[in-house]
């Protein structure tokens, strides 16, 4: 096999040697490193992903299945530790997964953590939560299992605690050059000019002054987050092998949180650089040569103009896989205004994209909602972005009146009239305090959207049993300032035990999501190479699509609003796939947030 790797090593090297040496200056002893390196870590990777390497390189569309089924956890609200996760596969198995993202587990400061994203070691997992052992033997359980295994892998930043940042602070001159260190405020303040905050309310600037070694550091995030600096390739070569390291551990695919952030150039915002698609696409070539088997997740939080490129080209792909964050918000934007034309929008935009691109979609992730519409094509109909972002937070927290929805605010900006949104599937649908049959109509319709979209469909932990927000966090002096612990809870496994019981709440949501996802699993149509394009059903409140396969034609159609609907039958001759009944020709009943998955064959359309 290792004839297969340097055969892999000499296809990418003219290519991988030109792209480090235009970005390093011709630097032919960090190059050369690299590559050792690359050999390195292909003699550390065991035979049993060594042989799953060798056979996605024959099946390389193996994430584009209709059916894969995701799902995000946090392995201490889900099960105390990785060893309890391993326990839990069989109701995993349950649920249908085989794709499971694990939060962030690596080593981090009590205190300093950022929920995970402040990495202190990339090579030691958090002690409470096991051990690196127990993380290799979970992705071999999870490997026999037939299920996937996600990691996060933060590239932008490393805690002050890291190895590296505690040698720059003792004045380290090598170590500081892996970090933007400087003497004074000059420099920093011409960053400032041009680069936005990302936290400018619990973290505001882009730079921390550090008393003990007076010096000010770069950190865009929070001030315990320094922020690497990939201009120097000792950096590049060692996250490289940080990120190859927990390859070797059987992580299948791996997340590159913030990766449009990790280059940084004075006199511009910092984000997406042409350097860092060198970089991420010289990341894509490392793992293609060490790794084949391994996918890359890109979270880009961006509008989709600048979320495509981070594909990359199907000649020179970048991410495999990248988050459909757009979606996701305008989902909630839907749902809130009951007019569905912003979200047929970006509809038709994300099926103008290469068929190639694959997304990874949901209706919650650990994360805020940010309120990243489109307000340019928004002003059109008078929809101005500040009194519109707060129209949406008073309605999902139930300030406005008749609001069902019940969430709390993130980073709540009064200055700039501006928030981001918390809270769980469940709680945003009004099972808390609202009709539960029509929260539960909600919920389901919603998740039959997310169902319908190509890509990687991906449920949140507890939303198949209807988790409610965890208000308990206000109590906890390490969360109460971090109002994302709303949706962080701890697992309800006596509500999980409902699960069968469809008398129950919770049994009515597990069952009738199995139910789509079985259905989905079972028609190739909702597959990611079938061909998307968006419907006008003559009614804003609803949204229409059709996806074509193998000769099947599927219409979906999704009320996002309380009230019935009649439309129009776009699908003449079809069959109801959640009922089997035959659907009348002519006209068609939703009711209030209802779904309808319309089936035709070629005979039919």
């Amino acid at each position: 096999m290792k004839n297969q790797m340097e055969a892999r090593l000499q296809e990418c090297c003219d290519e991988l040697k030109w792209l480090y040496c235009e970005l390093y200056h011709n630097d032919q002893d960090a190059f050369e490193y690299f590559v050792e390196m690359l050999r390195r870590c292909y003699a550390q990777r065991k035979t049993a992903l060594r042989r799953q390497d060798e056979a996605r390189l024959k099946n390389p569309g193996w994430l584009r299945s209709n059916k894969l089924l995701g799902m995000m956890l946090y392995v201490d609200a889900f099960a105390g530790n990785l060893q309890g996760v391993e326990e839990k596969l069989p109701y995993l198995q349950e649920c249908g997964v085989n794709y499971l993202h694990l939060m962030p587990l690596l080593k981090t400061v009590k205190g300093k953590s950022d929920g995970g994203y402040a990495v202190a070691d990339f090579r030691s997992v958090q002690p409470e939560l096991g051990t690196m052992e127990d993380l290799e033997h979970l992705a071999d359980a999870c490997r026999k299992a037939g299920i996937s295994l996600c990691l996060d892998f933060v590239m932008n930043h490393t805690s002050d605690e890291h190895e590296w940042a505690r040698a720059a602070r003792a004045g380290d001159p090598m170590a500081r050059s892996r970090y933007f260190f400087y003497d004074n405020w000059d420099v920093p303040n011409l960053y400032e000019q041009t680069v936005p905050q990302v936290f400018p309310t619990t973290a505001p600037g882009n730079f921390t002054w550090l008393d003990d070694c007076r010096q000010v550091v770069m950190t865009f995030f929070y001030p315990y987050q320094w922020d690497l600096n990939y201009a120097n390739p000792m950096v590049f070569n060692d996250m490289t092998e940080n990120l190859l390291f927990l390859a070797n551990r059987g992580m299948d695919v791996l997340r590159l949180d913030a990766i449009p952030y990790i280059w940084k150039e004075l006199g511009t915002d910092c984000r997406n650089r042409p350097q860092v698609h060198t970089l991420s696409r010289m990341l894509k070539l490392a793992c293609y040569i060490v790794c084949p088997g391994v996918a890359l997740l890109g979270e880009v939080v961006m509008e989709p103009e600048k979320v495509a490129p981070y594909f990359g080209t199907p000649e020179k792909p970048e991410c495999d896989i990248l988050y459909n964050v757009t979606t996701m918000c305008t989902t909630w934007h839907t749902l809130a205004t009951r007019d569905t034309r912003l979200l047929r929008r970006q509809l038709e935009q994300v099926c103008a994209l290469p068929k190639g691109c694959l997304f990874q979609n949901y209706l919650r992730c650990h994360d805020d909602i940010g309120w990243g519409l489109d307000y340019p094509w928004l002003s059109h109909f008078g929809i101005g972005e500040t009194p519109h972002k707060k129209y949406l937070n008073d309605w999902f927290t139930g300030q406005w009146p008749g609001s069902w929805s019940r969430g709390e605010l993130y980073n709540d900006d009064p200055r700039l009239g501006d928030a981001r949104l918390c809270g769980t599937t469940a709680s945003l649908c009004g099972l808390e305090n609202w009709d539960q049959l029509q929260a539960l109509r909600c919920d389901l319709m919603l998740h039959a959207w997310m169902l319908t979209q190509s890509g990687i469909p991906v449920l949140y932990s507890g939303d198949e049993i209807g988790q409610l927000n965890d208000y308990s966090y206000h109590e906890d002096p390490d969360k109460w300032s971090d109002s994302r612990y709303l949706h962080r809870g701890k697992f309800p496994w006596e509500l999980a035990e409902l699960r069968r019981d469809t008398d129950t709440i919770q049994g009515q949501l597990f069952q009738g999501l199995r139910q789509m996802e079985q259905i989905r699993a079972a028609h190739p149509v909702f597959c990611a190479d079938a061909l998307v394009w968006p419907l006008d059903p003559g009614d804003n409140g609803v949204l229409a699509l059709q996806r074509r396969y193998g000769g099947q034609t599927l219409t979906a159609l999704f009320n996002f609003s309380e009230h019935p609907r009649t439309l129009t039958n776009p699908a003449p001759g079809s069959r109801d796939l959640m009922t089997g009944a035959e659907v009348p020709d002519r006209t068609l009943e939703l009711q209030g947030y209802g779904f309808r998955w319309l089936l035709q064959e070629d005979a039919d359309v």
